[in-house]
């Protein structure tokens, strides 16, 4: 399935922010962007854990984000009363906006028709303070690869044209194999096509979810972070149940990885301009 909204679309029927065609602001001496990204609550599933999504929701709202992006997974199976549970906890997200798009398994059993239902378009655009967020449906109905179609690059070339400061692109699947991850079948399918299509747009962050295995990688001008699952126990190795927070400011960029109930650490941190990065493989001395 493809959906393709408008450049105005905004994902979260809970946003009110207002569409419109004026430049971005500037985030020069602006007060740092805070992002929370969690992914894969495999609602309905046996390994579904909700102290575990409580809990994350607490720290979350403790938190006090400017948006909640969302990539997916939110059931198992894309049943109805699934989507029901998700939205449950979702719901309690105290954030004006929170952004979602579907995973594969959302997209199982016909189940983007209750996606599109409860929480309205598959793909969608936000713009806050000089930050461009894209968010797109990568999945293909009962298949669990990853497509974006070149029909969609031109939309992303648009929507990506506003004037912004810092790009991020938001899809389910990623875009580079992830370690740990085994047998690598699950990248886009036309991922090498997308990565160049962003590197036109001038994006600086990719996220996505997926494989529940938590990695940062920097490809020429971008940075891709996947994140883990959040309140699942289908755990690869010593893995365990995680979220992101990105921190956007003027000159530097930091992506922290959360554990519910169990603190957080640094993976990465990054200048849009120069393009210098650290990246910490167990967290910064």
């Amino acid at each position: 399935m493809t959906d393709q909204p408008s450049a105005q679309t905004h994902a979260s029927r809970r946003s009110r922010s207002k569409p419109g065609g004026t430049p971005a602001p500037s985030r020069s001496g602006a007060r740092a962007l805070t992002l929370a990204h969690i992914s894969d609550l495999h609602a309905g599933s046996p390994y579904f854990v909700p102290n575990l999504m409580d809990r994350a929701i607490v720290e979350v709202n403790e938190l006090e984000p400017d948006a909640v992006l969302i990539t997916g997974d939110l059931t198992e199976m894309g049943f109805r009363q699934e989507y029901l549970l998700a939205k449950s906890y979702l719901d309690r997200l105290d954030c004006e906006h929170v952004l979602i798009i579907p995973g594969n398994h959302d997209s199982r059993n016909v189940g983007y028709v209750h996606f599109e239902e409860l929480f309205g378009s598959r793909s969608f655009v936000w713009h806050a303070r000089g930050v461009t967020v894209v968010g797109v449906d990568s999945t293909e109905p009962d298949l669990d690869h990853g497509h974006i179609g070149r029909a969609r690059y031109p939309w992303l070339e648009e929507q990506f044209s506003r004037p912004a400061e810092f790009r991020i692109f938001m899809l389910h699947h990623h875009l580079l194999p992830v370690p740990g991850t085994g047998r690598e079948r699950n990248v886009v399918y036309d991922a090498g096509d997308v990565l160049e299509v962003l590197q036109r747009c001038r994006v600086n962050l990719v996220l996505s979810g997926h494989k529940h295995v938590p990695y940062a990688w920097r490809l020429e001008d971008i940075f891709v972070v996947n994140t883990g699952t959040t309140c699942s126990l289908r755990l690869r190795g010593n893995i365990k149940p995680c979220y992101t927070i990105i921190t956007v400011e003027e000159h530097e960029v930091k992506v922290t990885r959360k554990y519910p109930f169990h603190g957080s650490e640094t993976i990465l941190e990054f200048s849009p301009s120069t393009l210098h990065y650290v990246k910490y493989v167990n967290g910064p001395s």
